[in-house]
């Protein structure tokens, strides 16, 4: 989790619980950093502490600079408050710290006035400030006046700094838990009633005016929730003329969402459900012995290891019940410069419609498809993009989608977007989220001519760069992200992601939108990464970054851009093929499976595994059977019927050498006719040198 916006933030943590790493991870992104060593130097004769102390230095950057205040430990306070506001600091640790005040070198000294010092210093300091401390408290009162000593004023200077801090963050087996500011319980908002509006259905608020699925607060005792956007099951259209929409089926959700029933809050910290752990690694060992001809699926084995884990099983079948979400939601202001006006919502009303790339794709690959109105975001380089309320409403709106989902049998959910400027607003979470600058994640602007805007793409790196100076002192939380620079579209994408993880629904991601909502869903609930799946990053920098921070490579590299969700579906039909190869194919018989298939030997005659050479049939009332020639024309005669006998397979060949010939066997053919199948194997030339009867003439 970023935290840009706050100047001080206190680091707890126990003994190798992973605070100084955490600590260090939230000034990776400023551009040099002041590391403020407060420890006294390590005893020649203790190994081990130096070996501590030179695994700490190693970690640093060569761009950080150390700063050892060791000798007079109230020159810490005077380091904290001299320090410029375009500085970041990084005090590793305040144990210390104490350990130095507490020594007899430095006694007699006030320590509660030390210590205050310090926390007024922390609180009246203009640059970023970031100190580590460890959490003592949580063990026995120590047996030794000094141990009480230690613990009584370290636990003294963590609560002074505590309270002087913007931020506190607990860490335990390296997860961090912020402790401040907590996240409030705030109440639910879901849109209290909606008005169909040509076709489709816009949530509005308690007013009556229409302000998107997210928009208004409702008590969720004052009725059932809203119905969700129509499911659309686009067909492939029997001629091109033949309008899409004529055969097009509507199902109308009926599920209500029992979390919304029950009044719980999103919030960081939800315990959702993981993938199997176990399938995966035995899906992709199970390859290993299947009968391949060749080295096997390269790097697809990551589809079939995924859709394992999500299934559960080491044999994952080919996913069937698919949908798409499109989410149509505009972004003001200069995230989006260079959009044409009306495009988003042409392209909306396209894929209602059943017409244009992604229905199309849709129809071909079976899946249903749903557009989704997202709230639409103010400009985000003067205020919020959405209010809190909105932010929890579409939260709300997006896990909902996703419950419906699950509950009608959908097994995979395609996450697509459609906005205009939302991967700008992409890329915004992204530098608040990821620490990245504005430039090198926000792609290239093209036109309606596809020709490149530099002039509308400046405009979106300005807007970016002013939305993080306006937000550089507000919290970083999930949510607070979300209403300060994500928007409506991707709050409802973040809900999507942390509903199908709780349905336990996987989903491919494509595109910026649907990345920058991972990118918000980790830091409330981890688990969702793990069900999250990019095939193809488009070429799209702010994908490339998003993927690399949440750990999801892409499978191809094909550079798509038919437009978020498209790109995904066309890629579909492959990985439903490798699903359904790796779950039909039958183990190799080196590795204990049985080859049912006929195999020839040396001597002519057909074997089977593990049996005895199979006798050959033929018509027995047939009279042409007693002649090697009678026999082949008896075997190619489609209407024998009569009872078969048993002959000896040493005729076999004979009989299969006559069943090459042609109906007319005095024209030679042109080319050598294939050996047939049947017992064992034949030679036949082709030439003139053949008598009437079929025998080559030697």
């Amino acid at each position: 989790m970023s935290v840009d916006g706050w100047n001080t933030v206190l680091v707890l943590g126990g003994i190798r619980s992973g605070k100084s790493e955490f600590a260090e991870s939230l000034v990776a992104d400023a551009p040099t950093v002041r590391y403020v060593a407060t420890s006294a130097a390590a005893d020649p004769d203790d190994t081990e502490w130096a070996t501590r102390l030179a695994a700490h230095r190693a970690r640093r950057p060569g761009s950080w600079t150390t700063e050892e205040t060791a000798g007079d430990p109230r020159r810490l306070a005077d380091v904290l408050a001299s320090a410029g506001p375009n500085e970041t600091l990084l005090v590793d640790d305040l144990g210390g710290w104490v350990t130095v005040l507490l020594d007899p070198a430095h006694q007699p000294a006030d320590d509660v006035a030390t210590i205050a010092e310090l926390a007024d210093a922390v609180r009246a300091s203009e640059a970023r400030i970031v100190l580590v401390s460890p959490e003592v408290g949580l063990s026995l009162v120590p047996t030794t006046p000094l141990g009480r000593a230690f613990t009584d004023a370290l636990g003294a200077a963590n609560r002074a700094v505590a309270d002087a801090c913007d931020a506190v963050a607990l860490v335990v087996a390296g997860q961090p838990a912020w402790l401040k500011p907590s996240t409030p319980a705030r109440p639910v908002g879901v849109p209290a009633q909606a008005v169909p509006t040509g076709g489709t259905t816009v949530p509005t608020s308690g007013t009556g005016s229409p302000a998107g699925p997210a928009s208004g607060a409702a008590d969720p005792a004052d009725g059932p929730p809203p119905p969700l956007p129509e499911v659309l099951t686009p067909t492939v259209p029997a001629a091109p003329a033949a309008p899409a929409a004529d055969g097009t089926a509507w199902v109308a959700p009926t599920m209500a969402l029992p979390v919304v029933a029950t009044g719980l809050v999103i919030q960081p910290g939800m315990e959702l459900p993981m993938p199997d752990e176990y399938a995966g690694p035995q899906a992709v060992q199970r390859l290993g012995t299947l009968d391949l001809p060749g080295a096997g699926l390269g790097v697809l084995e990551r589809v079939v290891e995924f859709a394992a884990a999500t299934q559960g099983t080491p044999t994952p079948t080919p996913w069937t019940d698919v949908r798409v979400l499109l989410l149509h939601g505009d972004h003001a202001g200069g995230t989006a410069a260079g959009a044409v006006p009306g495009e988003s919502a042409r392209l909306a009303g396209q894929a209602r419609a059943g017409r244009g790339a992604l229905a199309r794709l849709a129809a071909e690959s079976g899946a249903s498809l749903q557009v989704v109105d997202a709230p639409p975001s103010a400009p985000i380089e003067h205020g919020p993009a959405l209010d809190t309320d909105a932010v929890e409403s579409a939260l709300r709106y997006g896990w909902r989608l996703a419950e419906e989902a699950a509950g009608a049998g959908v097994r995979l959910l395609v996450l697509g977007s459609c906005g205009a400027g939302a991967e700008a607003a992409a890329a915004a979470v992204l530098v608040a989220t990821a620490g990245a600058e504005a430039p090198t994640v926000l792609g290239r602007v093209h036109t309606a001519d596809g020709e490149i805007d530099d002039a509308a793409w400046m405009v979106r790196c300005a807007t970016v760069r002013d939305a993080l100076h306006r937000t550089r002192r507000s919290p970083r939380d999930a949510k607070d992200v979300l209403a300060e620079l994500g928007g409506g579209d991707v709050a409802v994408a973040t809900g999507v992601l942390l509903g199908a993880t709780a349905r336990r629904v996987p989903v491919l991601l494509d595109g910026p939108v649907g990345l920058a909502a991972g990118m918000i869903s980790r830091d409330l609930a981890g688990q969702t990464r793990h069900w999250c799946l990019l095939v193809d990053h488009g070429g799209h920098p702010a994908v490339r970054l998003a993927a690399d921070v949440l750990g999801l490579t892409p499978l191809l590299d094909l550079r798509l851009d038919l437009g978020e969700g498209a790109n995904a579906l066309a890629a579909l039909p492959l990985l439903r093929s490798v699903l359904a190869l790796a779950g039909s194919l039958p183990v190799h018989p080196q590795h204990g499976g049985v080859d049912h298939e006929p195999t020839a030997d040396p001597t002519g005659t057909s074997t089977t595994a593990g049996g005895d050479a199979p006798a050959v049939t033929t018509p027995a009332d047939d009279t042409s059977a007693s002649t090697p020639a009678g026999a082949a024309s008896a075997t190619m005669s489609a209407g024998a019927t009569a009872e078969p006998s048993t002959v000896e397979p040493s005729t076999g060949a004979t009989a299969a050498a006559a069943t090459v010939e042609a109906a007319e066997p005095d024209v030679a053919p042109e080319f050598a006719e294939p050996d047939p199948a049947g017992p064992g194997p034949t030679t036949t030339d082709a030439g003139p040198e053949r008598d009437p009867s079929g025998r080559r003439a030697d």
